[in-house]
Parts: C-alpha cells; structure tokens; sequence
C-alpha cells in the first residue's frame, strides 16, 4: 500500500510531461506556420526590391508598365498625407467629444458608427465615393477623391485611439485645472490633450500607415496616372505604389515585377519606420 502511491505520483508526472511536451510542440508548430511564411515574404520583397533600387527608380515616372516609381511615391505622399491633414482634427475633435462629454446618447450613437466603419471593408467606401464624388460630383478619378476615402476609413481609428488615450488622464489633473478657475475648452485643449499627446500621436501614426498600405479604395478614387501630379485636386488621376505592387506583378515581362518588389519594399519600409516611430512615441508616454 506504501508503494502504491509513489506509482500514482509517477504516472501523473509523466502525464502532465507528455501534455507539456504537446502543448509546447503545438505552440512551435503554430509559430512557424506564421513565422516561416512572413521570413519568406520579407526576404522575398527585400532582396527582389532591393535589387531594383536605383537612381533611375526614384527620378522618373513609370512608363506604361516600366520606367521608374517617382510619380507613384510622390502621388503615395500627396494622398496620405492629404487624407491626415483632413482626418486629424475631426478625429481628434471626435476623441475629445467622445472622452470629455461623451456620456449622452449621442456619443453612443458615434462609437457605434465608429465601430461600424472599423469593419467595413475598404472597397465599400471605394465604391461609395466613386459613386459620390467621382460620379455624382463630377470630381473624376482624383487626388481629392482618393484622400477623402483614406480619411473616412482612418478617422474611426484615430477617433477611438485619442479618446482611450484621454481617458488614461488622471481626473486629478482635470479637477485642478477646474479650481484654478479654467474653462471647459481650456481644460480639454491645453492640460488633456497636451497629457495625452503620446497616445494621439500614436494613433496619427498609425493612421499614416493604414493609409500608406491602401489599394481597393483609391482604384476607384484615384484612378492610375503614369504622370507626376501636377498639383490639381480633382478631374485629374494620380499614381500610387499599391497600384503598382497590385498591377505590375501581373504582367509577363521582368521589367514589371521588379517595379512591383521595388514597390512593395518601399510601401514596407515606411510601415517599418512609422511602426518604429509609434514604439518611441509609446516610450514617452507615462
């Protein structure tokens, strides 16, 4: 009877041994099934990208399907950085609204259409302003077009992320902004906001990036044009990396697909260094 317990215990370690072993076996199989294939595509898209760079690439425009990338990165800039300017202050407004006086049923019915948006798929709001703007007001294929798309689909992110961000502030602070006899906006604007600089700026970032990496929405906003933008913001298409990476790589020739890695390099490395800017942002932030 002595001995049959320390039998028992044995048979129970090797049990909980075999199911850690699985446990962990599984748990490495399912880090290689995403591991090996993003290290695949990495190195994939950096050594083919790479060995397309040259002086050429970044100081002409693209040629049909050949030629350089200049008017793709410069209309990429233009239309991201258009959709931030119109996006930032209607989402950052959302955010103060939502965080500073967002207890009403109002504010419900924003975080509902915030969510909402969240997950409508980008090519539905690419229809919808081609139907609106390209179509019903006459914009055509444009860079006006294309922005106020990305800037729908990122002011529910930058919305969300700057009111989580203000309510993190420590209602002491706003408590003692009220007794030094400061008003409403003041308090919102210069001792919130300004406490959770850190985080909005995080969400403007990744913003940037969401925008950065668009396709669907801008092939029917803005078109595809193998010209520099000549700085009109409607009745005339722009170009885009994403269009290039989607487009080119379909075509027969190698001239083509190299355009395309050189692309998908590029659009990689500016989500690489925003994505690096965001962890510094975080960094400061208390």
């Amino acid at each position: 009877m002595h001995d049959a317990a320390p039998a028992r215990l044995t048979t129970l370690e090797r049990r909980r041994y075999a199911t850690n072993i699985v446990g962990w076996g599984l748990c490495t199989l399912a880090f290689l099934l995403i591991a090996v294939p993003l290290l695949d595509l990495v190195l994939t898209v950096t050594l083919k990208g790479a060995s397309a760079f040259s002086i050429e690439l970044f100081t002409t425009s693209t040629n049909g399907v050949t030629g350089g990338l200049q008017n793709a990165i410069i209309g990429t800039l233009v239309l991201s950085l258009g959709s931030l300017l119109i996006a930032t202050p209607i989402g950052i407004g959302a955010g103060i609204y939502l965080s500073e006086y967002g207890s009403n049923r109002l504010a419900a019915t924003v975080r509902f259409l915030a969510d909402t948006l969240t997950g409508t798929p980008s090519i539905v709001l690419g229809y919808f302003s081609y139907i609106t703007m390209v179509i019903g007001l006459g914009w055509k294929f444009s860079a006006l077009a294309g922005a106020i798309t990305l800037a729908i689909m990122v002011v529910p992110y930058l919305a969300r992320i700057t009111e989580l961000s203000l309510r993190r502030v420590p209602t002491s602070m706003r408590e003692a902004a009220y007794a030094l006899g400061a008003r409403d906006h003041t308090v919102a604007s210069r001792i919130v906001l300004a406490a959770a600089a850190p985080g909005v700026i995080t969400g403007v970032l990744l913003s940037l990036a969401i925008s950065v990496g668009e396709t669907a929405p801008l092939i029917y906003t803005a078109g595809w044009s193998n010209y520099l933008w000549t700085g009109k913001l409607t009745n005339e298409p722009i170009g885009y990396l994403t269009y290039v990476i989607w487009t080119f790589i379909n075509e027969p020739n190698p001239e083509s697909h190299a355009l395309a890695f050189a692309a998908a390099l590029l659009v990689m490395l500016v989500v690489l260094a925003i994505n690096i800017g965001v962890r510094m942002v975080m960094r400061r932030d208390p």
